[in-house]
């Protein structure tokens, strides 16, 4: 772990050294990149940097590196865009980055394969809560109730199968002599 955490903060200050000194050598570079704008970018760099540490040998900071990746996404475009408003429903994505992590983590991590479901299950309750506090907020406009719709046609043949599959289970077991 100490190894693992010395590489990742080694990378971090190789980057940022290159940065500044490209600053340096190219005092023009400086102000065609402006902070202002696009300092989201830097929480998405850093999410990026636990991701290569969990692609590294510590699976489990693809967890961390999914949530700062998915944050400083939301804020890119909220800060691109100027919809701030925004946040009274992305913020139901944060679960999903946090399923996101998971998935990743099963995938690098034989011992965590069993998890794959549980990050897929966030990851579907996340966008469904998107979905709902969107269309109630307006994120889909006049078309919400199209999601409502959805959303029912979706419990109704979840509810078909289920039924389906309970019936051929209540089927007694032949016997064979």
């Amino acid at each position: 772990m100490q190894k693992q955490s010395s590489i990742i903060i080694g990378l971090i200050l190789i980057v940022a050294g290159i940065l500044f000194l490209l600053f340096q050598a190219f005092p023009g570079l400086a102000p065609q990149i402006d902070l202002a704008v696009h300092w989201p970018l830097i929480i998405v760099g850093i999410g990026g940097f636990l991701l290569l540490g969990a692609l590294f040998g510590n699976p489990p900071l693809a967890i961390p590196a999914s949530i700062l990746s998915g944050l400083g996404l939301i804020l890119a475009y909220q800060n691109w865009s100027g919809n701030w408003a925004s946040w009274a429903y992305t913020w139901t994505l944060i679960p999903g980055f946090v399923g996101i992590g998971i998935i990743i983590m099963g995938l690098l991590d034989w011992e965590n394969r069993e998890k794959l479901n549980d990050g897929f299950r966030l990851l579907i309750i996340s966008l469904g809560l998107f979905v709902v506090f969107g269309g109630f907020l307006g994120a889909f406009g006049q078309f919400w109730p199209l999601l409502l719709i959805l959303g029912g046609l979706f419990l109704l043949f979840r509810g078909h199968r289920n039924a389906k599959k309970n019936d051929d289970s209540d089927q007694p077991l032949e016997k064979h002599s």
